[in-house]
């Protein structure tokens, strides 16, 4: 089966920013995304509650040019004032058609 090389963009960030950042994937480029709650602990210490609203885990598949976009927006909007980290990934993927 032939396969696509796509970039599996991964980002976890306060829940509250779930919208803003979908609406900032899709005006990068993204065709689609797949979310869901997450927790953890990292730089910024263990969230105290779901009070403050949780985590969200948002993956994307995007082609080279759209995940330096989504990464250069990440940077410059939301690194600097709020509990985002994102990585990168090479994948290949099967039906990677409906991402290019």
């Amino acid at each position: 089966m032939k396969t696509v090389p796509l970039k599996l963009v991964t980002i976890v960030a306060e829940a509250v920013l779930e919208d803003r950042l979908v609406r900032d994937l899709e005006a990068a480029g993204a065709r689609g995304y797949t979310v869901s709650t997450a927790r953890g602990r990292g730089s910024r210490g263990v969230r105290a509650s779901d009070w403050e609203g949780g985590n969200v885990r948002i993956e994307v598949l995007v082609t080279d040019a759209v995940s330096d976009e989504v990464l250069h927006l990440l940077a410059e909007r939301y690194f600097p004032h709020y509990a985002v980290v994102a990585w990168v990934e090479r994948v290949e993927v099967v039906r990677g058609n409906k991402y290019v």
